[in-house]
């Protein structure tokens, strides 16, 4: 059974290709992360999840499996369904962020736990406060097989420390620190973006590279412009460059130093602070539609997740797909059955 739902993920991600865009901003004690999320639908919520949560992770039949309990509390943006976010940050400044990259080869199966490339994200900000810790987790856990939907991400901590971690021929590849020139992921092979970028792609047809130039560029430039200015709004403004048109569906700004998130959806912007919310484990989980039209500071618009409206996500997802996939409606309910698998302990 949780075979075909990592197969239905596959199939819902196959599809499209991302043209995502993500970037690091650091400067003295700035430090924010951005995020186009480039898709063809906008469906899906703002989740708050808790600590003291436990879990055990979403495998295929026959791969060996982990169990955790949640040291830190986060906030996600999810399209399909809790425990499955497309990226977000938790309480300790960690942000996590997936971008799609064709070519992706996931490690074979070994004595290592594995889940899906989305949990995988969750249980990062479920148990690890650094790039360095998310990095040391390769140990014991991998990405299973049966979820092919090729991705790379760029995850960030409170430090100022950015890693882009990809899986080439199968092996985790990891740049960081100097290896990590520029603190920009696109839709291409970090490596090869970095290369196009030296050689001067301006002519590039390539839309990926080209955003990964433009993003690069104004990362630079932010290191030039008075102490005085606003890094949340330069932010947005690189993502207004790299933005896909109507396929941007959510811009997103994470403020690392002040626990913060500003984000955009239909073309209204709202904000959120961490300092606002609970994350002690209740059993309850506060969400928040990113089709509701409330704007500006939404704390009070946030809501409980039931199992019923989590359910209704994932059929929404998949029917705002449903020219490009049909995964059948049995695998939605078994996929959304997982909200009742994690409580508190």
């Amino acid at each position: 059974m949780k075979k075909i739902i990592a197969i239905a993920f596959f199939i819902l991600y196959a599809n499209f290709s991302f043209a995502c865009s993500t970037f690091l901003l650091k400067r003295n004690e700035k430090l924010v992360f951005g995020k186009n999320y480039d898709w063809v639908t906008g469906n899906g919520m703002v989740v708050v999840n808790a600590r003291g949560v436990q879990k055990t992770s979403f495998t295929a039949t026959g791969e060996k499996s982990i169990s955790w309990r949640s040291n830190w509390g986060s906030i996600t943006f999810n399209q399909f369904g809790k425990e499955f976010p497309n990226g977000g940050m938790n309480e300790k400044g960690l942000v996590v962020e997936l971008m799609w990259l064709p070519g992706t080869k996931y490690p074979p199966k070994d004595n290592r736990a594995a889940m899906n490339e989305l949990q995988w994200i969750q249980f990062q900000l479920d148990n690890c406060s650094t790039v360095d810790e998310v990095i040391a987790t390769d140990k014991i856990i991998r990405i299973s097989n049966d979820n092919f939907a090729p991705l790379h991400y760029l995850i960030a901590d409170a430090n100022g420390n950015a890693a882009t971690i990809e899986f080439i021929e199968r092996k985790m590849v990891v740049h960081k620190g100097k290896d990590l020139e520029h603190p920009v992921l696109t839709n291409t092979v970090y490596n090869d973006a970095l290369i196009q970028l030296k050689e001067n792609i301006e002519t590039s047809f390539d839309n990926s590279v080209q955003r990964f130039s433009i993003a690069c560029t104004m990362v630079q430039q932010f290191q030039t412009l008075p102490e005085n200015e606003n890094a949340v709004n330069y932010a947005f403004t690189i993502l207004d460059k790299v933005a896909q048109g109507s396929y941007t569906k959510w811009s997103i700004i994470y403020d690392i130093a002040s626990l913060q998130i500003h984000f955009k959806s239909n073309d209204i912007n709202r904000n959120i602070s961490f300092d606002q919310f609970d994350f002690a484990c209740n059993n309850k989980t506060p969400y928040f539609n990113l089709n509701n039209p409330k704007s500006g500071m939404v704390f009070n618009s946030f809501n409980t997740l039931s199992f019923l409206e989590n359910k209704n996500l994932l059929f929404q997802s998949v029917k705002e797909n449903s020219q490009q996939l049909n995964i059948p409606e049995l695998v939605i309910n078994n996929a959304a059955e997982y909200f009742n698998e994690v409580k508190c302990k």
